[in-house]
């Protein structure tokens, strides 16, 4: 039985639609996405900005995410379990990506800058992404691995420090 692949490209907004109030994962991306997005248009409603600064701050709290307000995430992003999630602002997560709890994306590493991550990559639970390094799109990170290395497109990296897998059979065919 074949599944429809994940685009790499178009972010899947639904994704991040909140389901209800208690959605604290969701609605942590809603105040980042509205906060952005007001202050993209320029609109001199500052009390409108700060209610979503203040939405962030309390759903930052709620989750235990350090995710700021100014960071380059694509769409369609996904957090199951978003506590301990720590994400440099000046890193850049393509669309439809899962992070998992207790993930860091940030500085630091043999390479200097921050990671670039491609679309539709999945960053398993305690894994740590350093340094300037690129993610190819629909690549997997195992659980608990420190990637420090380049990864390549469709590939999985785990372990400390991580080493690339090579694609399985049904990422090979696709």
């Amino acid at each position: 039985m074949s599944q429809a692949r994940v685009s790499a490209t178009e972010p899947d907004w639904a994704r991040e639609r909140c389901h209800g109030f208690w959605d604290p994962s969701r609605r942590l991306l809603r105040s980042i996405r509205r906060f952005q997005s007001w202050r993209a248009k320029g609109i001199p409603l500052r009390w409108l900005k700060g209610y979503w600064v203040l939405q962030h701050r309390f759903w930052s709290a709620i989750t235990g995410a350090d995710i700021p307000l100014n960071a380059r995430v694509g769409g369609g992003l996904v957090l199951p379990h978003p506590n301990g999630i720590v994400i440099h602002p000046g890193a850049v997560l393509g669309p439809n990506c899962m992070i998992f709890q207790q993930v860091t994306i940030g500085a630091g590493g043999s390479k200097p800058g921050v990671p670039t991550i491609g679309g539709h990559v999945d960053v398993g639970a305690g894994a740590k992404i350093l340094g300037g390094i690129t993610i190819g799109d629909h690549a997997r990170i195992g659980a608990n691995a420190v990637v420090l290395i380049d990864v390549p497109p469709g590939a999985t990296a785990v372990g400390v420090p991580a080493r690339v897998l090579a694609k399985s059979a049904d990422q090979n065919s696709s």
